[in-house]
């Protein structure tokens, strides 16, 4: 059995981290079976968004310390040969998602810790069960956030809440992380997937081109100046005012229909 098992629901993938005997414990095969899932679906027409949920109880609970120990332990890696495995192997997710130019949404269905948590903030949207729990829980360990929590985590709760839950590892539940803004929707565990797919197809249904646009000019803002966000905007604006999809936009919203994107 797969760590990871990936499904095309229309024009969504969903890829479900399928370790739940070890609560989604992050493998290097599922790392690598992710990475390259998200690269395939970013080249393919036919993808419009991406979803990553867990099997089981939960969403993912970090690294896989047992088998990380049992190795370290047998190698007996230099501080080197530790980094550059980091790099290589925990960090391709990341990488991948960096390069991702679609909507990339994280279902949590339960709880999501340390590297989990990580890999939950680098999602475009987070929407939760109401039985999640967030931990960046490295610290308990003696670890570093090793894969961008420092990074994204500031960036969503702000500098001050960021340090302390970096600081502590303390849990923060479903409703907690909607009112600091870490999650965009609090669902019921039942319900999460159904809904999760319902705003996944929607963003999947929208006009291919202008979506990925919105996603580069929303993320280089955050280390833009105003003068060179707008001049960027003026670029795309320019390109997407000649597709075919901004034309059936306009003719569909005169006709009072649903529109019908190409990708064109």
């Amino acid at each position: 059995m797969a760590d990871l098992e990936i499904q095309v629901v229309n024009r969504v993938m969903v890829a479900r981290l399928n370790r739940p005997e070890k609560k989604n414990a992050q493998s290097e095969e599922m790392l690598e079976l992710l990475s390259k899932a998200l690269r395939s679906a970013n080249e393919d027409p036919d993808i419009g968004c991406f979803v990553i949920t867990g099997a089981g109880d939960a969403f993912c609970s970090g690294g896989d310390l047992g088998r990380r120990s049992q190795d370290e332990v047998q190698a007996d890696p230099t501080p080197l040969e530790r980094k550059m495995r980091l790099q290589k192997i925990s960090h391709q997710v990341a990488k991948a998602v960096e390069e991702f130019e679609k909507p990339l949404i994280a279902a949590v269905n339960g709880a999501a810790v340390g590297a989990g948590m990580d890999m939950a903030l680098m999602c475009d949207i987070r929407v939760a069960g109401a039985s999640a729990r967030f931990s960046e829980g490295y610290i308990r360990i003696g670890l570093l956030p090793g894969n961008g929590g420092c990074y994204f985590l500031p960036r969503l709760v702000g500098m001050s809440r960021a340090l302390e839950l970096l600081w502590t590892g303390d849990f923060v539940d479903a409703p907690e992380a909607l009112s600091m803004g870490m999650i965009s929707h609090v669902y019921p565990d039942e319900q999460l997937m159904e809904r999760t797919l319902v705003l996944a197809q929607r963003l999947a249904d929208g006009p291919p081109v202008q979506i990925r646009d919105i996603k580069k000019l929303a993320y280089q803002s955050q280390r833009t100046d105003l003068r060179t966000s707008l001049d960027a905007v003026s670029a795309h604006m320019a390109v997407v005012q000649s597709t075919q999809d901004y034309k059936e936009a306009v003719s569909a919203f005169k006709e009072k229909r649903k529109p019908q994107f190409k990708g064109k």
